[in-house]
């Protein structure tokens, strides 16, 4: 018996012993910790506890020459709430639901069962991305802790579709995939920034004063040498020619040969940059410079240029097309028309393929492929944008017995339409190629300049006196005579080729084509060179008839603006006693008598009424200044008093009158109005009595009056 109560003791004692060896041994692990060990362990917990987020860099804008901004940035907010946060009660989720649904599309209902059926855990739950800084601004009233909001920045394409080949656009990491985007990448995303942060035991980050931050380098900013009016001006003309021809897509290119900046670069259909994914991938690819064709007659330039530079032609030899076909080596090669004999000058004006295979002939295969290579094809333009390929010019050796002449009217070669504007620059530019460049500059966040893109003079393609001697002969192209009387502007010189490009798919040729034509103008010292291009059109297949009126609307529009071209203009002629009669049925009364008046016509009003019905002579006819006009005048407007053809119409003389009254006459008349400057009409492009398409645009260009012209009015 003792000896169990001594057992029982003992252990009584050991137990005892362990229980008061624990809250020693716990002492000596808080004084180790706290005193011993306790700075190295704040430091080490310190380190655990930190981490560091990124501060996102702003992405470089895109600017046009003028400085107005293409591509830009808008900030968004990502909207997140986390529910377990302390002190946030069921009755500030469902205000704050409410408060959500109100600024953005979702349900105060969507928003709760989202965080209901999120895993009971999550500390982060997503409701909104890509809302406003408007909308936030009133979820930031709640001053609810538990809401995260997030802020993203956003690329905004400023004019949607326009220069959307060229901008490119950007994936949801901002990184560039397409046009300037890609290419200039580097420049534009900038460097992201970092700042310090804690983390609490939840993994909630929390900021803290003091916390070390390096801020962010904002991306640079691209002022590229595109033109903004002038594309726009090219994009819709170029719509209207693919919409007309009824064809499958379209391409235009507008130059400056001298530097070979481009001012405008567009295909047909296009996409808008901001929802990328809503357009097909063969709408987003810039077919420019990634896709290639065979030229066709554009390509008789080259065949031109080396048979005249070599002395292997003369302009006045008389060449025998015959009945418009001729077998070479098995093949048939034809004309579009016989024309039968035709000079060497006719030949390229009526674009003889018969009379331009019979000059290459004269060339060796190594003279022909040289020319070809010096007018850069079948190597890259190295234009500043991404995914240009380098066409297909293959070497002699690798010819056929049918090459060369097939060669010399632009088939068995392709090349990217880049290069053809280029060939074409180098011709209007004293035969000196230049590499072409959409970037002007790239400056950083103070404006500076980091890099500058400046004319780049590749090698000399073209001797000047070959130029001197071929220029007239492609200014004829473009005459009644030639192949691209559609492109002729009366008064005004251009120069080019027509091309209409049989399609090779899947081995064979087919009965598809491709229609264009590459020109400058004016012709001498020449300030744009425009090359368009018209895919697989069912209205026609030529050349002339299909891209001529594109080029041609495109210029008009840019004599028009251009105050260099405007002034090279041929200065008007004194004014005639003679004046064109304007449409003014169906105006007012008062209307119709400012209006003359503003013409400086006489007239006498005849009838009874507010209205006018008829004139005598009538609208578009001239009329002596001397001899009043007769305005007969009714109550209503009849059906029938219409205004002019449904097609074509004579272009008033709206000079010396108001911008205002001018405008409104010409849209009344049936025309679209552009206006540079202001006060009264001086000049007016297309000029007043032509003929012109209903619905195309008339410009007109005003200052303020002098004090003669105004003495001048109050006297009538």
């Amino acid at each position: 018996m003792t000896d169990s109560k001594e057992f029982i003791l003992n252990r009584m004692f050991v137990v005892f012993g362990l229980m008061l060896l624990i809250p020693l041994v716990i002492g000596l692990q808080i004084i180790r910790i706290q005193i011993l060990e306790g700075s190295q362990l704040r430091t080490l917990w310190s380190a655990q506890a930190m981490d560091v987020i990124p501060i996102p860099a702003q992405r470089g804008l895109i600017l046009d020459s003028s400085g107005r901004e293409l591509v830009g940035n808008t900030v968004t907010y990502t909207v997140a709430v986390d529910p377990h946060f302390p002190g946030f009660s069921s009755e500030d989720l469902r205000t704050f639901a409410r408060s959500l649904a109100s600024v953005a599309s979702g349900t105060p209902a969507s928003y709760q069962q989202r965080i209901r059926s999120a895993h009971p855990r999550s500390r982060y739950i997503v409701l909104e991305r890509n809302l406003s800084a408007e909308a936030v601004e009133q979820l930031r009233e709640l001053g609810m802790r538990a809401v995260i909001l997030e802020e993203q920045y956003r690329r905004r394409y400023n004019y949607e579709t326009l220069a959307s080949h060229v901008v490119g656009y950007v994936n949801h990491e901002l990184t560039g995939m397409s046009g300037l985007e890609s290419s200039y990448n580097s420049y534009l995303g900038g460097l992201d920034g970092q700042r310090q942060v804690r983390r609490d035991r939840s993994g909630r980050i929390r900021a803290y004063v003091g916390a070390p931050r390096r801020l962010p380098q904002q991306g640079h900013t691209l002022v590229t040498t595109i033109d903004a009016h002038i594309q726009a001006i090219a994009e819709e003309e170029l719509r209207k020619g693919v919409n007309r021809a009824l064809a499958r897509r379209g391409s235009i290119i507008v130059m400056d040969p001298r530097t070979g900046a481009i001012k405008a670069m567009a295909s047909y259909p296009d996409f808008d940059p901001n929802y990328p994914a809503s357009s097909p991938p063969e709408n987003r690819r810039n077919t420019i410079i990634s896709d290639m064709i065979e030229p066709g007659s554009t390509f008789k330039l080259v065949t031109a240029v080396a048979a005249v530079e070599n002395g292997l032609v003369d302009f006045d030899e008389q060449f025998d097309t015959g009945d418009g076909r001729r077998l070479i080596s098995g093949q048939m090669m034809r004309d579009h028309d016989p024309l039968g004999t035709v000079s060497f000058h006719e030949a390229i004006q009526k674009s003889s393929n018969i009379a331009t295979s019979e000059v290459a002939g004269r060339l060796s295969s190594d003279m022909l492929y040289q020319y070809a290579r010096n007018l850069g094809f079948g190597s890259q333009t190295y234009i500043d944008l991404p995914g240009e390929e380098a066409g297909r010019l293959r070497k002699p050796y690798e010819w056929s017995a049918v090459s060369k002449p097939w060669i010399s009217i632009g088939y068995e070669v392709q090349v990217n339409l880049m290069q053809l504007a280029q060939a074409y620059a180098a011709f209007a530019n004293d035969g000196l190629i230049m590499r072409p460049y959409v970037v002007d500059r790239v400056l950083d966040e103070r404006g500076r300049v980091v890099h500058q893109n400046r004319p780049e003079t590749i090698r000399r393609a073209i001797r000047p006196e070959t130029i001197e001697k071929l220029r007239p002969v492609f200014e004829s192209v473009v005459s009644d005579s030639g192949t691209a009387a559609y492109a002729r502007i009366d008064g005004f010189s251009i120069a080019g080729k027509t091309g209409t490009a049989q399609k090779f798919i899947d081995g064979r040729y087919r009965a598809r084509y491709i229609a264009s034509f590459a020109g400058f103008f004016p012709s001498e010292n020449p300030s744009y060179v425009t090359l368009v291009m018209i895919d697989e059109p069912r209205l026609s297949y030529y050349g002339g008839f299909i891209a001529g009126p594109v080029f041609r609307n495109v210029a008009l529009r840019l004599v028009g603006l251009d105050d260099e071209l405007h002034l090279r203009l041929p200065q008007d002629e004194p004014r005639l006693p003679l004046a064109v009669v304007p449409d003014i049925r169906g105006m007012h009364r008062d209307e119709a008598r400012a209006v003359l008046s503003d013409y400086n016509i006489r007239h006498r009003f005849t009838g009874n009424g507010e209205y006018v019905v008829a004139l005598a002579p009538e609208p578009g006819e001239q009329i002596q200044r001397s001899d009043p006009l007769r305005v007969t005048l009714s109550h209503s407007i009849s059906s029938d008093t219409t205004r002019i053809s449904d097609r074509h119409a004579s272009i008033p003389d709206v000079r010396g009158m108001s911008m205002r009254k001018a405008s409104v006459w010409l849209r009344q008349s049936g025309f679209d109005v552009e206006m540079v400057g202001s006060g009264t009409v001086y000049a007016q492009f297309p000029l007043a009595g032509q003929q012109y398409r209903t619905g195309q645009t008339v410009t007109i260009r005003g200052r303020a009056r002098d004090l003669p012209t105004i003495l001048s009015h109050r006297g009538r």
